[in-house]
């Protein structure tokens, strides 16, 4: 994020929420760098406050091949070649190598024992995988967390975080996209997740395959009960790699992105002054095999939850409804007015308590339902205004738009 661009803070927060925003935006690297201490909106401001992509004077070029291929020094090895148009890993010669342990958090007092693994299986990317085990703890359940690009490691370096993820006794495991954070180290200064969105949708989507590999051949995980919560770009990779394998068994998906021509060109999460480089008919037939859209209903998930905010700048409204217009038929689906009813619905604390409810030994999965029992409406929650004080011109039309008179949380079924 440019240290000169006061991006806008969802209307929801109070004047007090946004100045104490802003100064933890203007004075940091992130705002996931403070995550224990804003914990409870992390999330929003993953969905309201994207970082553009800057300093490109023009999308990567074009690759040779949809594939590395890298020269092994064995004589009788193949080259490594990995296939950035298939989401599963059959054409592919990307093979899991066990991750080598690099520290090992044993904080007395904490419930969780937090571990830092890095992954090398494939050449020039390196990364780093945590596993946070709760204390006390045999065999948990696990759910892999993925946030959106471009934020980094710091909420999984969080006590806080690692608290609230292990509550209720289940392993977490968490990691970052390909062009993501420290993932771009080995990559030139002008590529980016969404400059190589089709390399960096591909292999994340056979990351998440290679870490169910790694966390199968662990005796301290119960690797039978996987589910994933990923927000954003992460929520899109969730997405393929739930329809690539049906080893993930809950998909919790939290504003994914999607149905990229419409995305591409309205996502505040790309400048306007570098979104012609991705207007381009060449582009858009790269990501097209790796479309959410189309791989949404064929997700081989037992259940699947997709919670949407409008006037998300991350993701325009417009391809928040296609991505839902193609969600299975077992899907819940919860449309969200605006940040302020998602916040009050969704309180943050809990944010990780569903994915963790449908791993239950009782849990009911694949259940069909008729369309008016799965898919809710919670209208657009605004401030009370001061006595004396009138409501804005903003305010009126927002609650004219969303059919809500006064303030509630109820859900409209649709």
């Amino acid at each position: 994020m440019a240290d000169n661009c006061r991006p806008p803070l969802p209307a929801y927060l109070s004047e007090r929420e946004q100045n104490a925003s802003f100064f933890l935006l203007a004075n940091s690297r992130g705002i996931m760098r403070h995550a224990r201490y804003v914990i409870g909106f992390a999330f929003v401001v993953l969905l309201f406050c994207p970082a553009q992509v800057h300093g490109q004077e023009s999308a990567a070029p074009a690759k040779t091949s949809v594939s590395k291929a890298v020269p092994d020094p064995g004589k009788d090895a193949k080259p490594f070649h990995e296939d950035w148009t298939t989401l599963t890993l059959e054409h592919s010669t990307l093979k899991m190598e066990p991750p080598v342990v690099g520290v090992v958090d044993d904080i007395p007092g904490t419930g969780f024992i937090r571990e830092r693994h890095n992954v090398t299986w494939r050449e020039g990317d390196p990364f780093d995988l945590y596993v946070v085990l709760p204390r006390s703890v045999k065999n948990p359940p696990v759910v892999l967390y993925l946030y959106s690009y471009p934020d980094d490691t710091e909420l999984f370096k969080s006590n806080h975080w690692c608290e609230t993820a292990v509550s209720g006794g289940y392993a977490a495991v968490g990691f970052v996209s390909a062009f993501t954070g420290h993932r771009l180290r080995s990559h030139l200064l002008k590529e980016s997740f969404v400059s190589e969105m089709q390399e960096a949708l591909a292999e994340t989507t056979h990351d998440v395959q290679l870490i169910l590999d790694y966390l199968a051949t662990r005796k301290d995980l119960d690797s039978t009960r996987v589910g994933m919560l990923g927000v954003g770009s992460g929520a899109s990779i969730a997405i393929l790699a739930s329809a690539a394998d049906p080893r993930i068994r809950a998909v919790d998906l939290l504003g994914a992105w999607g149905d990229w021509p419409n995305w591409l060109e309205h996502s505040k999460v790309i400048a306007d002054v570098e979104r012609p480089n991705f207007l381009k008919p060449e582009f858009f037939a790269k990501v097209a095999p790796l479309e959410p859209v189309v791989w949404l209903p064929k997700m081989k998930a037992k259940v699947v939850r997709i919670q949407d905010v409008r006037k998300n700048v991350s993701m325009p409204d417009e391809s928040q409804e296609k991505l839902e217009a193609a969600a299975p038929d077992f899907a819940l689906v919860n449309e969200y007015g605006n940040g302020r009813a998602y916040l009050t619905v969704q309180p943050p604390a809990f944010a990780f308590q569903w994915v963790k409810d449908q791993l239950k030994p009782d849990a009911k999965l694949g259940v069909v339902s008729e369309k008016a029992e799965r898919v809710h409406f919670f209208p657009a929650m605004v401030d009370k205004p001061a006595a004396g004080a009138s409501q804005s011109p903003a305010t009126d039309k927002e609650k004219e738009k969303d059919g809500s008179k006064a303030k509630t949380a109820g859900p409209v079924s649709k």
